[in-house]
């Protein structure tokens, strides 16, 4: 085990298998390629001299380099081929039986020295290894698609690895490039363990017709800044990849939010199983096609259209920085707008919020000084929501408090006009609970905005049971109008995007809770295994804990699933006052300003 690893082969020629291939021989190693499948095998050679050609045309490598890389890269039909390796690597089907049958069979090839790595991301590498007649040489090896592309890597160690192995292969890690994590043997381990989880739980919003595919992926996207959206992902992945993935999860953890949503196991059967097939969530060009092609589902813009009524005024109310923000929004647009606030002092304080805002964006080029002018110019700062008499539109954007928001609306249902449109920002409160605040619900509407509001483009636009069919129309015209792109969603805790990254973020603690992962070691696999530009912790600072905490608990309350609840190292940091970044100290800590 103390060999350099020169001389590594890979089983199993699947996407992933390729993509370990050529990582491992653009770093020199010669690569002994296996798979019984010589179509398998042809197109994985293939494969690799288009990759490797594309590389050289963006100057990544040169013409040597890539005929060096193909030279050293051979492919075989028979487990005999890795005799010399130093290391296996198998990458095939995510079953126990067949990658068991390839370690009993791998014993009797290899030497006694050589390491053997599974590439599972889901089966247990100590039931595995309990296969070989050497399991201390066992060890889990799990790369991320695009293997090129992607650099986190997992090395998971059973109970019955030899730390030396570890050490070998982690070695190796860095000389490819990539950042090893080390974990141990649980389902999913780190990221999986953390993406299927949501992967699930999107499925399921889906399958409860909660809110269009369309819309559910836009929203993660656009308000959680995803590479991509979630049910898109699964057809990526592999809609029976990801069931196997969660079966395997669930009986480790017998966790409801494990339990593969129903349609994943009905999409699976029929054959549908994502970009591979053709067809899974979305329809594609063909099978193994990126492009998404319109189906029966895609929604018609004329549809979505509807008509609505006149707006050409807004009043925002509350002087915070989201409800600055989104007078800066209207305002841009060129709407009139009235700022409302407790007081005339705090309403004049909020729009030189908005000025300052505004010099940013000239300093940095993005808006013209004569643009910031007109902007600010159509800015009113009032002390009293009387000023919203002939407003057309009324956002509310006050505190994140049911009583609070509802007596605000009980005056605006006094102050404006008949027929305006009354609008809650709300992230988290029942919406119907405010529009029964007032003697017009059918005029009441959630218009979720997203923190910092003139940068985020999502806006969820939630209707109650009684929002009129026009008021609906309205708010989706406008956002279109301000820039914004809208996601429709049903008046239910979280809405899309809380109601899928909270119960992440809140596994996430449970994993430090149960000392699986460290807090470095799963923000950098979220970030580098999963595409996301924060990870959970850094994120939860962010947010801040006690924001994080009020919402874990209108998630549970309302759906009442026990793996809802709250971690409970929350809970004790919240009432510690470590609440992140605004206090100087949540998960990490932090220089005071």
């Amino acid at each position: 085990m103390d060999t350099p690893l020169s001389t590594i082969a890979v089983v199993g020629l699947g996407t992933m298998g390729t993509g370990i291939a050529e990582v491992l021989a653009l770093a020199g190693r010669e690569v002994i390629g296996i798979d019984i499948s010589e179509a398998a095998a042809r197109q994985a050679v293939t494969s690799l001299e288009a990759s490797t050609a594309r590389a050289v045309g963006r100057g990544r490598i040169t013409e040597q380099e890539r005929a060096d890389a193909l030279a050293r890269f051979r492919t075989y039909d028979t487990l005999q081929a890795a005799a010399d390796a130093e290391l296996v690597i198998e990458v095939v089907p995510e079953t126990y039986e067949i990658k068991q049958q390839v370690f009993r069979e791998l014993d009797a090839v290899v030497s006694a020295t050589a390491i053997l790595a599974t590439g599972t991301n889901a089966l247990s590498v100590t039931r595995l290894a309990a296969e070989s007649q050497h399991p201390e040489r066992v060890l889990g090896l799990h790369f991320f698609n695009p293997a090129p592309a992607m650099k986190l890597v997992e090395v998971v160690s059973s109970v019955l690895t030899a730390p030396p192995a570890v050490e070998a292969v982690t070695r190796l890690a860095r000389e490819l490039g990539k950042e090893p994590v080390a974990v141990g043997d649980r389902p999913g381990f780190v990221a999986d363990g953390l993406l299927f989880g949501y992967l699930n739980q999107a499925a399921a919003m889906y399958e409860a017709n909660y809110a269009s595919r369309e819309d559910i992926d836009a929203a993660m996207k656009l308000g959680c800044g995803l590479p991509m959206g979630p049910l898109a992902l699964l057809d990526l992945i592999g809609i029976d990849t990801a069931r196997t993935v969660l079966e395997a999860m669930y009986s480790a953890s017998h966790d409801r939010l494990h339990a593969p949503a129903p349609v994943l196991g009905q999409l699976s059967e029929a054959g549908l199983t994502g970009r591979k097939a053709g067809r899974g969530f979305y329809t594609y060009d063909a099978p193994g096609g990126q492009d998404v092609v319109p189906d029966a589902l895609t929604p018609s813009p004329e549809a979505a259209a509807g008509t609505g009524r006149e707006i050409a005024s807004v009043g925002v109310a509350g002087s915070g920085t989201m409800a600055s923000g989104i007078a800066e929004v209207f305002a841009k647009a060129g709407y009139t707008v009235v700022l409302a606030a407790r007081g005339q002092e705090k309403a004049d304080l909020a729009k030189s919020r908005i000025a300052k805002s505004l010099e940013r964006s000239v300093t940095k080029g993005r808006l013209t000084a004569e643009a910031r002018d007109e902007t600010l110019a159509r800015i009113t700062a009032a002390g009293s929501l009387d000023a919203f008499a002939e407003v057309d539109l009324a956002v509310e954007a006050v505190a994140e408090d049911l009583q609070v928001k509802q007596q605000l609306f009980a005056t605006l249902d006094k102050v404006c006009r008949p027929g305006a449109v009354l609008a809650t920002t709300t992230s988290s409160l029942p919406v119907i609970a405010i529009a029964r605040a007032t003697a017009r619900p059918e005029d009441v509407i959630g218009m979720h905005f997203f923190n910092p509001a003139p940068a985020m483009k999502l806006v969820e636009v939630v209707r109650t049971v009684l929002t009129a069919d026009d008021v609906h129309a309205t708010v989706r015209a406008v956002c279109s109008k301000i820039r914004k792109h809208p996601v429709d969603c049903g008046d239910r805790a979280g809405f899309i995007v809380n109601a899928l990254l909270f119960p992440y973020l809140n596994n996430a603690i449970k994993m430090v809770e149960e000392h699986y992962a460290s807090l470095d070691d799963i923000d950098a696999a979220m970030k580098l295994g999963g595409g996301y530009p924060m990870g959970p912790f850094e994120l939860l600072d962010v947010v801040g804990l006690d924001v994080s905490l009020a919402i874990e608990k209108v998630l549970h309350r309302e759906f009442r699933d026990p793996g809802l609840a709250p971690a409970p190292l929350l809970e004790h940091l919240v009432a510690a006052g470590c609440l992140g970044r605004k206090t100087g100290r949540g998960f990490r800590e932090y220089a005071r300003r």
